[in-house]
């Protein structure tokens, strides 16, 4: 036989390879896909064309990790000069140099930022932050994210900081300044530190665009630092920007190796032809066995517990990428791919019996690291590690699976560090984009987004009439509050029984019957 085989895109020089000879696929369906047009429209957006035509932008989160193919010397030297000023600003936190108003080092860091924002971050973190108690130069400040607008959880994470907080330096990510969760999240922990006599400003960093709402508060507060994002980054795309190295390196990753494998593998990523290419390979597989419109949902199963933020990362990059209405041309076409997961062995205890023996509406994405990190290598299993088991288990779950036709993919990585993050990160950067081309979408712009946002305000709005509507006095039904409104009575009840959880309002009777008053 031909080894390596033919549905395996593997790199010349190291154990990292895509493996799709269990997906069931056939190579004559994979030619058969429009591969130049993807190729061009690659190619199209590499150079700096508009090829965001819906909000008529560049599209350049590649040349984050490569500033000299950035299309003019003003982006390159922007993104050099914004790594260098970021790696400069964290190595004098982690040395204390840049300290708290007292004097004494930052300990934490409080993440505040929604979306793209903070699942990057979060994922760099979770995949990459060295032990708690590293000392000398890399020191790391412990992480916590604020990615909410929910006032418990932001509570939770205030409380157990306590008087911590006074050392803790406060990221704000937002590239307008104007988004709701992340200035409601910026308005508690602000709250928090006045409540104990501490000022913001002093222990605050801003990332955004420049003269965006939020960089306009950090400079007429004094905030110690701001950094720039550009709008040719989109949030799911921005981790290689400011917004994840900045987090990264105060937590001790050095991220030199990350843009480095990320601009490794946009390198070997445009090799025009599937064979060679993974992510040309991962877009064409999710396009064949979907049948180009995502009739199979993707389950990503990484085993490894660092990477059990992976599948809520992809869910972000690839749905809110790939699920759209329309196609370039303005045609309905329903598009999307549903993404969910978990980590292994658990998987294996949770749906994968429903994987193996039920609908047969999904493909499975493993995601194998050769090596054991920090594990010890004790044998728990004669002549078996507990990492030589979770292989096992990987491998013995695909092959149940193969067995009931059941398509699946395996993505191996040799080790889990900073440069094979990067390359897993561009590598589904990359999937997304070629499949979007494959399938012509617009994989770069999100207006249902933004039509949840401009629901969001209208609910806002009425919750506010509806405290007014309650200051006559008078005790009225859903149904007579909803009428003099005109107002949706199921969202007028929903937030009437809000009102009243909060002590805002009184209900007398059942709630589905009650009469409701101040």
């Amino acid at each position: 036989m031909t080894w390596p085989p033919e549905l395996i895109a593997a790199h010349p020089l190291e154990a990292w390879w895509l493996d799709a000879t269990t997906a069931g696929l056939e190579p004559d369906a994979l030619d058969a896909l429009p591969w130049e047009r993807a190729f061009a429209d690659l190619e199209r957006q590499e150079s700096g064309e508009h090829v965001n035509v819906d909000e008529d932008r560049q599209v350049g989160h590649t040349w984050l990790r490569a500033p000299d193919d950035a299309p003019t010397m003003g982006q390159a030297r922007a993104i050099g000069e914004t790594v260098e000023a970021v790696q400069a600003f964290a190595a004098k936190v982690r040395r204390g140099q840049i300290a708290a108003p007292d004097g004494l080092p930052f300990t934490d860091v409080v993440h505040i930022g929604i979306g793209g924002s903070a699942l990057g971050p979060m994922l760099l973190d979770e995949a990459l932050s060295p032990d708690a108690d590293l000392d000398g130069p890399r020191r790391a400040l412990s992480l916590h994210f604020v990615d909410n607008t929910d006032a418990d959880g932001i509570g939770k994470l205030l409380g157990a900081l306590g008087d911590d907080l006074a050392h803790c330096l406060v990221v704000v990510v937002s590239k307008s300044g104007g988004t709701v969760e992340t200035n409601n999240g910026l308005a508690l922990v602000r709250e928090a530190l006045a409540q104990r006599g501490h000022e913001l400003a002093p222990r605050a960093v801003a990332i955004t665009v420049a003269d965006s709402k939020l960089d306009r508060i950090a400079v007429d507060e004094g905030w110690l630092m701001t950094f720039p994002v550009w709008d040719w980054v989109g949030g799911r795309f921005s981790v290689t920007s400011a917004v994840g190295l900045l987090p990264a390196e105060l937590a001790g990753v050095p991220t030199g190796p990350l843009l480095e494998g990320a601009r490794e593998m946009d390198t070997w990523t445009r090799a025009p032809d599937w064979r060679a290419n993974p992510a040309a390979l991962l877009a064409g597989a999710w396009h064949v066995l979907g049948e180009g419109r995502g009739d199979k949902n993707m389950v990503v199963l990484p085993y490894r517990d660092r990477l059990g933020l992976m599948a809520r990362y992809l869910q972000q990059l690839v749905m809110e990428s790939l699920g759209k209405r329309l196609d370039r041309s303005g045609n309905t076409v329903d598009q999307g791919l549903t993404v969910y997961g978990n980590k292994g062995s658990t998987d294996q205890h949770a749906y994968v019996q429903q994987l193996r023996d039920g609908r047969r509406d999904a493909f499975v994405v493993f995601v194998q690291v050769l090596d054991d990190g920090r594990g010890s290598p004790l044998e728990v299993l004669p002549g078996a590690s507990a990492g030589d088991t979770l292989q096992g288990f990987l491998l013995g779950t695909r092959r149940a699976l193969v067995e009931e036709q059941r398509p699946c993919l395996t993505l191996t990585l040799p080790r889990l560090d900073a440069r094979q993050i990067g390359a897993l990160i561009a590598l589904f950067e990359r999937a997304v984009g070629l499949y979007a081309s494959l399938v012509d979408i617009n994989a770069y712009h999100q207006p249902g987004v933004e039509a949840g946002k401009r629901a969001a305000a209208d609910v806002l709005d009425l919750s506010r009439r509806l405290r007014e509507a309650l200051t006559t006095g008078e005790s009225r039904t859903v149904a007579q509050l909803a009428e003099a409104l005109g107002a949706d009575p199921v969202e007028v009840w929903s937030v009437l029984e809000r009102l009243v959880a909060t002590g805002r309002a009184l209900r007398e009777g059942p709630p589905a019957a009650g009469r409701y008053r101040r």
